[in-house]
């Protein structure tokens, strides 16, 4: 069975893998063990893997390029140390800017957090506390519309990012 899978790497990493009609298989924060790195994030990137499959169509939120604060070089780690472990294994990955994946869910790129539930509620009904599992779900929404056999009904908005991701691979 082909999963469409989600991930929001961050110190608390989102993950969502849908099944192809779109029902979520799992849903879960991940963190990896201890507050100290180099070992959080090492256990934070093996549980991450643990958690995907080989057939998996995977789609990672990329680092935001003008983040600020004590977690971005945990997190642009985190993202470069993901994909080499991805690149290792042979599997492949889908890159979604942050504001393609706000696009994708609330038409407007520049969504807030609050505002994203909303529209993720509202257009699929999913539901859950941690804003890095919202992001997951979307993410592994836009996998599933990107590579689903089924044709799944889309916004201008949604089409329009996933042409600009299609285009991003091609270029890539």
């Amino acid at each position: 069975m082909r999963r469409y899978v989600g991930i929001d790497p961050s110190t608390k990493t989102g993950f969502v893998a849908l099944d192809e009609a779109g029902r979520v298989l799992r849903a879960k924060e991940l963190t990896g063990i201890g507050t100290k790195d180099p070992k959080r994030m090492v256990t934070l990137i093996d549980e991450i893997m643990d958690h995907l499959q080989p057939d998996d169509v995977i789609c990672i939120e990329s680092p935001a390029m003008h983040a600020q604060g004590s977690a971005v070089g945990f997190m642009w780690g985190l993202a470069h140390g993901l994909r080499m472990a991805m690149f290792r294994r042979g599997w492949h990955y889908i890159d979604v800017t942050p504001a393609g994946v706000k696009k994708f869910a609330s038409g407007k790129g520049s969504a807030k957090k609050d505002e994203l539930a909303v529209h993720i509620y509202k257009r699929w009904g999913f539901e859950h506390p941690s804003d890095n599992v919202r992001d997951a779900y979307v993410l592994a929404q836009i996998a599933r519309a990107l590579r689903s056999s089924i044709e799944i009904q889309k916004t201008k908005q949604q089409a329009e990012v996933l042409q600009a991701i299609r285009k991003a691979v091609m270029e890539g």
